[in-house]
């Protein structure tokens, strides 16, 4: 019995607001998160990390992961970099960054359609 007088509910009033209306906790900590959207956002994210693994290349990885800094194979995370960055770092035009980076998304994307 005097376990339970301890206990408090999240929906039970604890005070009142100046205007005299019931405040909770759930009041009081209540945020503007939306679990679903996390929760969902890490579901997709994991799934974009499996896909480009098991979808591209190693060249299609490699620009992928330096052109929106995406943890790399080997686990190594970069900032973003530009097509131009890359196609310097890698010895390659422009263009050719462009097309490779415009065919990984297209696979990508068909995967996520799959799913």
């Amino acid at each position: 019995m005097k376990h339970k007088q301890t206990e408090l509910y999240i929906s039970e009033p604890i005070e009142s607001d100046s205007e005299g209306n019931a405040l909770t906790i759930e009041d009081i900590i209540s945020s503007n998160i939306n679990v679903e959207q996390i929760a969902e956002l890490k579901i997709d994210s994991e799934r974009l990390y499996r896909f480009i693994l098991e979808e591209l290349d190693e060249r299609e990885r490699e620009i992928i992961c330096k052109r929106y800094g995406v943890a790399d194979v080997d686990g190594s995370v970069c900032r973003p970099m530009t097509q131009k960055e890359i196609a310097k770092k890698l010895g390659i035009s422009r263009s050719y960054i462009s097309r490779i980076e415009k065919r990984a998304l297209e696979k990508l994307r068909a995967r996520f359609e799959k799913v």
